[in-house]
């Protein structure tokens, strides 16, 4: 492995021990176009080479911004990491405004877009920035190409001086910024050197069962660094990625490519669910029974046989009538789905373990490379309702308040500009996560929490947020649940509906909505989300059990400011839009 040291080893490991035709994957006016390890590395040097005619010194800044993952954000990122210059992603649905503090924080000298929608974004604010160029994958009209950079990086008379560009990099030096969405304030600049990036790549393939050859559907945004260290993951593998082509494409994609691995968020498992629930409640007769008879027998799975041989026989009854067209709906060859971001709910941890496309929960966070923790199906290493057990190379212990803390060379350089807040998460050399957690006498790590969003009531009781939320998020009336009460004499929570599964229901019940209003004060609607809440009420303590709730009229969204990029609720950005409703609970 001590040929690795840089992020832009990765490609010629591949071409040394695996090379692969089909290294990259995406799709051009309905067609997979792919590209070879050796034509990448050829494109990414092609590149460098560029940078270099256009003056790129060594720690000068360069943004990357894409709506959608693609094989070119790939060539850039190798292209420019080779000169010695920091690659700087950006989230694509973020504000104008967002884009120019990132873009003027980072110092950013050139940009990378992908599209019409970005680059009317960044034109905007170009005015107030650093830029002299912007580069678009897309063909844009009055927007330069990139393959203008390919076509300058063809003359192949400077590749002495890449060559030295790329020698004196360090496994030590900075290598890329990835600016934290954040739930409140400004984002945080995390600062990755190349060595935290590839030890982080070279612990955790180690987690993961995958074969040379084997394909990846890649679609979770490239620029959060869990996605982004599975791609380097997937070239040190030589797995074959494929670039979905937006996330209503996911399952048609993943039907033509049939993977054997891809990435996920508990959100996206959700509503994977919830589809596949509604199409068996559409079922009748005997199809319908077989349907949630094998569900049921899902919602009861254990791992490794722990449930006895009956079980067992059961399950395999329940694979091959009902599982297996779960299966194929993913393409039918998934070995695991590897999960981040937030927590699963083990509900959905054992159905699709029992639908034998298991998923590995893995936990960390940006300042952490990311990864902490990861699930591994092979040698008992995996445990529905943890993120599994603590990477090679990584310390973790328990803080006398429940927090996670971790050390190792995995944690960032610092945050970018800001040596006051790097001071604040560190103690020596551990890093402060801002998560509660257990590890049991087995060695697995269960997160109980965030510490910032726990909070207390008048009568003194603490309160864990996340985990009635997640209890909520069970019901498939429920799509977001925030749950509130500090300082107040019980919690309460807000809840915007699963507003797709709620017209099937009101048709089964023969309710008509004549508008959102209509369908947030409906009576029997009403009745029976208290009888949901009463249901994730029996989970819990007295104390911590819902006593009140309130339906918000509209979608919490990404666009709207409800969620961060990674579907992480903002809360107080919630609580402010909806302060009227708050008051109406605790002080109607």
């Amino acid at each position: 492995m001590t040929e690795i040291t840089r992020i832009f080893d990765f490609p010629y490991y591949q071409l040394k021990n695996h090379s692969l035709d089909k290294a990259f994957n995406s799709k051009y006016n309905g067609e997979w176009h792919a590209m070879s390890t050796q034509e990448y590395i050829d494109k990414a040097n092609a590149i460098s080479r560029a940078l270099l005619r256009l003056g790129i010194q060594k720690d000068d800044k360069i943004a990357i911004i894409s709506t959608t993952n693609r094989t070119e954000w790939n060539i850039i990122d190798i292209g420019i990491l080779q000169v010695g210059a920091q690659s700087i992603p950006i989230y694509p649905t973020i504000s104008a405004e967002d884009y120019e503090y990132v873009l003027n924080h980072s110092e950013s000298i050139y940009c990378f877009v992908s599209d019409d929608e970005v680059l009317e974004k960044i034109n905007k604010v170009k005015s107030k920035t650093q830029l002299k160029e912007v580069y678009s994958f897309d063909h844009i009209k009055n927007c330069k190409h990139y393959s203008e950079l390919l076509d300058l990086g063809k003359d192949e008379s400077n590749n002495d001086e890449v060559q030295a560009r790329k020698d004196v990099v360090q496994p030590n030096d900075l290598a890329t910024i990835i600016y934290t969405s954040g739930t409140t304030g400004k984002p945080k600049g995390v600062m990755l050197s190349h060595n935290n990036i590839v030890s982080n790549v070279l612990s955790a393939q180690l987690k993961f069962p995958l074969k040379h050859g084997e394909k990846a559907l890649s679609f979770l945004p490239i620029c959060h660094i869990f996605e982004r260290v599975f791609l380097y993951l997937y070239q040190f593998g030589s797995i074959e990625v494929y670039f979905a082509e937006a996330l209503d494409k996911i399952g048609d994609n993943a039907k033509e490519v049939q993977p054997a691995t891809m990435t996920v968020v508990p959100r996206l498992i959700e509503k994977v669910y919830d589809k596949i629930i509604a199409k068996g409640s559409d079922l009748t007769g005997i199809k319908k029974a077989l349907f949630f008879w094998a569900v049921d027998i899902g919602s009861k799975y254990e791992p490794y046989e722990k449930n006895g041989w009956w079980y067992e026989l059961k399950l395999a009854l329940a694979r091959k009538l009902i599982f297996k067209k779960w299966q194929e709906a993913l393409g039918g060859k998934i070995v695991f789905m590897a999960s981040g971001s937030a927590a699963l709910q083990p509900r959905l941890g054992k159905i699709f373990g029992a639908a034998d496309m298991p998923i590995m929960e893995c936990y960390g966070l940006t300042e952490t490379s990311p990864g902490i923790s990861a699930s591994d199906k092979r040698n008992n290493d995996w445990k529905i309702g943890s993120v599994g057990k603590v990477i090679d190379g990584v310390e973790v212990k328990i803080a006398e308040d429940g927090e996670i803390l971790c050390k190792g060379p995995n944690v960032m350089l610092g945050y970018y500009k800001d040596p006051e807040k790097t001071a604040s998460v560190m103690t020596g050399d551990y890093f402060h996560t801002g998560d509660k957690g257990e590890i049991d006498a087995e060695g697995f790590l269960k997160i109980t929490g965030r510490k910032k969003e726990m909070f207390k009531t008048s009568g003194g009781k603490y309160i864990i947020p996340t985990l009635l939320e997640n209890e909520l998020k069970q019901s498939r009336f429920i799509e977001q649940a925030m749950v509130i009460g500090e300082g107040e004499k019980m919690p309460t929570v807000l809840i915007q509906l699963n507003f797709e599964f709620v017209e099937e229901w009101a048709k089964r019940h023969d309710i008509t909505f004549q508008s959102i209003n209509d369908t947030i004060t409906n009576s029997k609607l009403l009745e029976r989300i208290q009888e949901e809440i009463d249901k994730a009420n029996k989970s819990f303590s007295k104390w911590e059990q819902i006593k009140k709730f309130e339906i918000t009229p509209d979608v919490w969204s990404i666009d709207s400011g409800h969620l961060t990029p990674t579907m992480k609720m903002k809360r107080e950005v919630i609580k402010k839009k909806y302060v009227d409703l708050i008051e109406k609970i605790y002080r109607p």
